[in-house]
């Protein structure tokens, strides 16, 4: 009998892996969320990334990388598919970073995009 292959919406890189599971284990960490991965409307080009934990709602899809356990509004997916994920731990750019190849414009902020 032959799995299917889920094919994720975005991928996370090794460092991003290695910072959200430093987050999850923080004293107090509620372990009943999620990474949430989504856009909200605003930012200097239209739309801006959202990074955060955050309750499974209606409408959600769910998935899981590496151990991550993440959800996404099912909408999102247009703007979102493809994307990566990173992690600058460096003194000059330090935070998460996204590369979507479906942004058609970015700003220099990194965090928000137009389609």
């Amino acid at each position: 009998m032959e799995t299917a292959i889920q094919t994720l919406p975005v991928s996370l890189t090794e460092g991003a892996i290695q910072e959200i599971k430093r987050l999850m284990h923080e004293p107090g960490f509620d372990a009943s969320q999620k990474l949430r991965i989504g856009v909200k409307g605003g930012g200097c080009s239209g739309m801006t990334y959202v990074l955060g934990f955050d309750r499974q709602e209606e409408g959600d899809e769910t998935f899981e990388i590496e151990g991550v356990p993440c959800i996404m509004n099912k909408s999102h997916q247009l703007y979102l598919y493809g994307m990566e994920v990173d992690w600058q731990g460096g003194l000059n750019s330090r935070g998460f970073t996204f590369s979507n190849p479906n942004a058609s414009k970015t700003c220099g902020c990194g965090t928000s995009f137009a389609v």
